[in-house]
Parts: structure tokens; C-alpha cells; sequence
């Protein structure tokens, strides 16, 4: 079975025969090959002039004489330097300008004398201290006094009693918050497994929020357990019993020792779906 061209003009009277020959669509599948040949043509000559019309205009540019820049050259003869002598001594160093004098102001120590030998004298005013140097001078000591050493500032003398701190602090003085471990998310959890709902809240169907206050000791260990806000039905009761089973916390920081802080905290109750 030969295979049919379909892109044959023929087949374009077959497809048009008893129609309107004279309307466009006739007119261009008839001269499509012939259209998109000289589209080709002219798109590459397009094309091909694009690309050489710089190479062209280089060529062309080439042939045209340019003016060259004159250029003047000039010998320069430089003199040489003059023999170095071995013998002769280098120059002396500039010698420094003396410095400008200025006025000194000196603050004598003061000495105890007879009352009949007190004489007043007006002390510096504040525009003769301006313009006054009291300069920086090396001044000797006296070797017969008797050398005494400062104790340093914040230290006790030697033998006194170091007193513990005992003393209560507020999360909002205290330079380190004491922690759960792990973090207050880690705690929450823990009170979310460890919490037991009791019979009579539940029948009640009691929730919302109860707050505790307790004292994070030195060792972690929490003590002084109260419920500042009972939901009622033994829920703080409850609370406090499972507070006592807590693990030691990360006490409190204060001056680099650890301390007892008061803390307080909300626990969010609510009954899980049945």
C-alpha cells in the first residue's frame, strides 16, 4: 500500500474543490512552501548580516588612516650622587626645642602647727587649676615610716567566722533560676504521667488552675510545699503528695553558692476524654 502524502498541493483542490477558493485560507496553504522558504531566506540573511556587520566595520576602520600621537622624547641625564666618605662622622641629631613652661600648682601635705602660726591663704580658683600642670614627678618616700598593707576590699580578717546563708530568696533578686532537670517542659511532662485525678474531682469533672509554692533547697530537694489556689475535691492534696516525689532540682545560684529560693508555680488541671 503506497503511503499518501498529504502535504501535496493536490490534496488542496481536493479540499477546496466546490468551495470559495477566494477567501485566504485557500491563498496560503497553496503558497505555504513558497512563504516559508523566502522566510527562511530572508531570516538568514537577516541573521548572517548580524554577525559579520562587526567584523566589517572593524576591516573597514582598518584601511582609514588614524592620527597617531606624536610622541616627544626628551634625554634626561641624571646626575650621580657624590662619593661616600668612610672617615667623615654622620651629622649630630636635630637638637629637640625646649618645652614650653607652664605654670604648676603643687598641693603641699598639710602640717600641724601652733594656733598663732595659722596663716589664711586663699585657696586655687577653678580658672588657675585649668591652665595648671600638676605634673608627673618621681617623689621620694620616707624610709622611716612604718610600711602598712590594705587589706583587699570584701575579704574578712583573718580568723572570723564564715556565716552560711540560710536565707530565703526571691526568683526575682536570685542570679540563677533553680531548674527542673531538663527543662520546665520536662517538668510539665512529668506532672502530666505523674498526676492522679481524684475520684470525686473527676465525678465533678473539675478543672483548670492550681497553684503551688514550694522551697528549692541547697541539694535540689524541695521543701515548705504549699497550694497558694485549691481547685477543691483533694486536687491539692494530691498535688502536694506528688511534689514530694519530684527529683532533686538544679538549686539556685547567688554570688557563686548555692541557696534556698522560693518558688511558686500554676498547674494547669484538665481531665483527659474517656
Amino acid at each position: 500500500m503506497a503511503k499518501l502524502d498529504i502535504f501535496k498541493t493536490a490534496w488542496i483542490d481536493v479540499v477546496f474543490a466546490g468551495r470559495n477558493q477566494a477567501y485566504g485560507a485557500y491563498e496560503l496553504r497553496k503558497l505555504n512552501s513558497w512563504n516559508t522558504t523566502k522566510a527562511l531566506m530572508i531570516g538568514g540573511t537577516i541573521f548572517i548580516l548580524a554577525i559579520s556587520t562587526p567584523l566589517i566595520l572593524k576591516y573597514v576602520k582598518g584601511l582609514t588612516p588614524e592620527d597617531k600621537e606624536k610622541l616627544i622624547e626628551t634625554e634626561v641625564i641624571l646626575t650621580p650622587p657624590p662619593p661616600v666618605d668612610e672617615n667623615t662622622p654622620p651629622p649630630p641629631p636635630p637638637v629637640e626645642p625646649p618645652r614650653p613652661k607652664v605654670d604648676q600648682i603643687r598641693f603641699p601635705p598639710p602640717v600641724v602647727v601652733p594656733k598663732e602660726e595659722v596663716r589664711d591663704e586663699e585657696p586655687p580658683t577653678v580658672e588657675e587649676l585649668k591652665v595648671a600642670d600638676p605634673g608627673q614627678k618621681t617623689i621620694e618616700g620616707d624610709p622611716t615610716q612604718e610600711v602598712r598593707i590594705e587589706e583587699p576590699v570584701g575579704e574578712a580578717p583573718v580568723g572570723s567566722q564564715v556565716t552560711e546563708d540560710n536565707s530565703i530568696h526571691s526568683v526575682a533578686t536570685i542570679e540563677v533560676m533553680p531548674k527542673y532537670p531538663g527543662g520546665m517542659d520536662e517538668f510539665y511532662k512529668w506532672v502530666g504521667r505523674t498526676y492522679e485525678y481524684p475520684t470525686s474531682a473527676r465525678e465533678a469533672g473539675v478543672s483548670g488552675r492550681l497553684t503551688v509554692s514550694f522551697v528549692v533547697e541547697k541539694d535540689g530537694s524541695l521543701t515548705d510545699i504549699k497550694v497558694l489556689k485549691d481547685l477543691g475535691h483533694g486536687t491539692g492534696d494530691v498535688a502536694k503528695r506528688m511534689l514530694m516525689k519530684s527529683k532533686k532540682w538544679e538549686p539556685g545560684i547567688q554570688n557563686g553558692r548555692p541557696v534556698r529560693v522560693q518558688y511558686t508555680l500554676p498547674l494547669m488541671l484538665q481531665m483527659e476524654a474517656q
